[in-house]
């Protein structure tokens, strides 16, 4: 129902709840922490630099992917319109066409921002302890949404699911 009040109509709203509005804040605050985890994941990294060869992207090759909470699947969502086909060549589906670049770096989740790919040059060590408290924030914050959530699961597991 819509009424005009010397203006525009006026849509009825849902009634507040409580629960909701605290879901919402809740969703929002892991969101910004989301960023924040990952830019400290970047900066974590920053000494690494990759050689660009989409070696660890190659999902079916490697046998190797990257494991994601909700709230990681959910950025990953937000920043994709529609979810790419699978690529016959088995690799990410978020590569661009010649399977070389990442189409969506920016909003790429943990797992994606770690170099596990032995052609990655930097450091004589790995940030091990950072990335294991990054990990473990990570979580914390998948947790402040859903505390239920059983844990993260492999990138292919929300594609399918996505697929449905």
């Amino acid at each position: 129902m819509t009424e005009r009040v010397n203006g525009p109509p006026l849509q009825q709203h849902r009634t507040w709840s409580p629960d909701a509005a605290r879901q919402a804040h809740a969703e929002r605050a892991a969101a910004r922490a989301l960023d924040a985890l990952y830019r400290q994941a970047d900066t974590a990294w920053s000494g690494f630099r990759c050689p660009a060869s989409a070696e660890c992207c190659q999902l079916a090759e490697t046998g190797r992917q990257p494991w994601l909470w909700r709230v990681e699947w959910e950025a990953l969502r937000s920043a994709v319109p529609e979810i790419p086909p699978p690529r016959p060549d088995g690799g990410c589906r978020f590569l661009d066409a010649e399977g070389r670049r990442c189409t969506v770096y920016s909003a790429r989740p943990l797992g994606c921002r770690t170099y596990f790919c032995h052609r990655a040059t930097g450091p004589a060590r790995e940030p091990a302890e950072e990335m294991d408290r990054l990990q473990r924030r990570l979580e914390s914050i998948a947790r402040s949404v859903r505390p239920d959530e059983s844990g993260p699961r492999p990138l292919t597991a929300w594609l399918e699911e996505a697929g449905r």
